[in-house]
């Protein structure tokens, strides 16, 4: 465990977690700069100015882009398949600033997994920045996972400016997944729909521990503590405020931990309870 204030404001690199026989990494693919009031518009220039260690220079949040690499034995499974290569400046007045991608494929190599060596990829929802680099893991011969309703209406998410071909790709070899089913050994797909129609989040358990892969339902720590702050993007705003209260609530459970993939450097981390009746969110590396 180490001092989680030090690291919200810059990315991560690679980070393992052992669950048991199973083995979970987070694959940087690069970041997204967003903007704390433009993203989370609930917040208040206080909130900000009361949490400076959350901005980086330019006064963004820093938020990871990636995916979550999954082992049990000699298969691989990736939930979340990064932004792709992309490079794009801030625009401002946007909720989202500078963003750049393109190092995913680069890590998982490096790994020892390349997209040949994978059995499928997961996907939470359909975001940009989660589906960056499907088409070409399909072209590889990788599946992808798909919470039915998030298939279902696909559509929703071409208004949202994911390409068409890229859903294109995706369903040359699609596989549409139920709310409990379990996708690979020791990972089930748990529906918590609100930041888009059918998101998803993944529970993977091994070893006595649970780690919740939670996708979109959260964009930063912070929102662990205030779980009724919506992002601007949010499909249903309401409905995604009742699951991440859900959420952190099972998070502070014994041997529970998170993933958070836009968490900055403290993807993997559990909620806990603090003395004056409020939760806040702790880094955990091992």
């Amino acid at each position: 465990m180490t001092n989680t204030r030090t690291r919200l404001n810059r990315p991560s690199g690679v980070r393992s977690l052992r669950l048991g026989d199973t083995k979970v990494t987070y694959v940087p693919d690069g970041l997204v700069q967003l903007s704390p009031r433009g993203w989370l518009p609930a917040t208040t220039d206080e909130v900000w100015a009361a949490h400076p260690e959350y901005l980086d220079d330019d006064g963004y949040l820093v938020a990871g882009v990636g995916g979550l690499l999954v082992e049990h034995g000699d298969r691989a499974l990736l939930i979340d398949a990064g932004i792709g290569p992309v490079s794009l400046p801030a625009t401002p007045g946007a909720p989202v600033g500078r963003i750049e991608g393109g190092a995913l494929l680069d890590h998982l190599t490096a790994l020892g997994r390349p997209p040949a060596a994978l059995e499928a990829v997961a996907i939470t929802h359909f975001h940009r920045d989660h589906i960056g680099w499907s088409a070409r893991l399909t072209a590889a011969g990788v599946p992808h996972l798909v919470a039915a309703p998030e298939w279902e209406e696909r559509h929703l998410a071409v208004e949202h400016g994911v390409p068409e071909e890229t859903l294109a790709a995706i369903a040359t070899d699609v596989r549409t997944v139920a709310d409990g089913e379990e996708v690979f050994p020791g990972v089930r797909a748990l529906f918590t729909p609100g930041h888009t129609i059918g998101h998803a989040a993944y529970v993977i358990t091994g070893g006595g521990r649970t780690l919740i892969a939670f996708g979109d339902a959260l964009h930063t720590p912070l929102q662990v503590a205030h779980p009724e702050w919506s992002a601007v993007v949010d499909h249903d705003p309401r409905q995604s405020a009742t699951h991440r209260h859900a959420l952190v609530t099972r998070l502070t459970e014994p041997g529970t931990l998170g993933f958070g993939i836009h968490f900055a450097d403290v993807p993997f981390g559990r909620a806990r309870r603090t003395e004056d009746g409020g939760v806040t969110w702790e880094a955990v590396d091992e």
